[in-house]
């Protein structure tokens, strides 16, 4: 093997932080040269002008160089995709246009999952987004997308807020907070301004593109943070996503858990699957020992009881959690010992344990 190909060889080790995939895979890299001194010449093409990653890239693409025995010097020539390429990079990825879709069908590998509440209020998005972190902690590829176009909040929760997604072409490559890739109608608008007020065709059609244009990459685990209640993006991810599977949030209050029902029959009349519930702002312990119960106690598990699904956690009412929220940085990394953070992590701990189903899925099988 010559010195250029270790070289390229070394570089197939350089992932873009985007689209999490080999420099080399996705044609960055061209003609590797190698001096009989050992300066190598590595040319680099990145996918748009302003690359967000533009940085980081060139800089795993000069120690990757530099790392091969014999190397003494390295140049790194960057230059941008022509939009040919762009378009050849897509299709590579995604398909061509014309057979494109929404990825994530019942024949996909990536498990779906989305979350779902009655009522607002109830912490759903809290939840949403520590399961997503706990899950990525476990190893696994996770996407986040943020349903709840009127009341995104994942964004801030994540503390990616003010972050944009990258346009390669028509591809979209959403940003990453803490290795959970995330798209949100909060990264398009002034978040802090901007009033998103659409009606049912506009909310259907965000949803769709959150599903098609947006490249995720291969994930095992979808995470949809759904807005409360049984309307149009409820109706829209069912009929998009009919095989998901669905968490319902609650608190203890019964009143609450009440109104959750509607959402899980509204899941289950798309033919969706309901598999737990989660019930937030338990009990607060006090200094004492003693719970003091603010919004009451037993609808999580009453709620479990009427949908025949087990009551996966119940989550206990935290300081830390809303700190953590606030800040933009998760409880379950931030403080794992809290209460709260425990809880949420016992649900990602019951998803992966509960596997999935084979129901609406081809198999692969022939005929011995």
């Amino acid at each position: 093997m010559s010195t250029a190909d270790r070289v390229r060889g070394a570089l197939s080790r350089v992932l873009d932080p985007e689209i999490r995939k080999p420099v080399t895979e996705l044609d960055m890299i061209g003609d590797v040269e190698v001096t009989d001194a050992g300066e190598a010449r590595v040319p680099l093409k990145l996918t748009i002008v302003g690359c967000p990653a533009a940085d980081a890239i060139e800089r795993g693409v000069r120690e990757a160089a530099a790392s091969v025995p014999g190397i003494t010097a390295v140049d790194v020539a960057v230059s941008v995709m022509t939009p040919q390429e762009r378009k050849a990079l897509t299709e590579k990825l995604r398909g061509s246009a014309a057979k494109r879709g929404v990825q994530f069908t019942a024949d996909s590998l990536t498990r779906v999952v989305a979350v779902t509440s009655g009522k607002g209020g109830v912490g759903k998005s809290t939840v949403t987004a520590n399961l997503a972190v706990a899950l990525a902690r476990r190893g696994l590829r996770v996407g986040l997308v943020d349903a709840d176009v009127h009341g995104f909040s994942i964004p801030g929760l994540l503390g990616i807020e003010g972050a944009k997604p990258t346009q390669v072409g028509d591809m979209i490559l959403p940003p990453v907070a803490h290795d959970v890739k995330v798209i949100s109608i909060g990264m398009f608008v002034d978040a802090s301004s901007t009033a998103v007020s659409w009606r049912g065709p506009m909310l259907h059609r965000t949803i769709a593109q959150f599903l098609t244009d947006v490249y995720f990459g291969d994930l095992d685990v979808l995470l949809l943070d759904l807005p409360p209640g049984t309307g149009d993006v409820a109706i829209s991810v069912g009929q998009l996503l009919p095989h998901a599977e669905v968490l319902v949030v609650t608190t203890p209050q019964s009143a609450a858990a009440d109104v959750a029902e509607r959402s899980a029959v509204v899941a289950r009349q798309t033919g969706q699957t309901v598999v737990g519930v989660v019930e937030n702002m338990a009990g607060l312990v006090q200094p004492d020992g003693s719970v003091l119960e603010l919004f009451g106690s037993g609808g999580g598990a009453e709620l479990a009881r009427r949908l025949k699904v087990p009551l996966l956690a119940s989550v206990p009412l935290s300081v830390a959690l809303r700190v953590g929220g606030d800040a933009g940085a998760p409880v379950v990394l931030a403080d794992p010992a809290d209460p709260a953070a425990v809880a949420i992590d016992a649900v990602a701990e019951r998803l992966v344990a509960r596997g999935r189903g084979l129901a609406g899925r081809k198999l692969t099988l022939s005929p011995g």
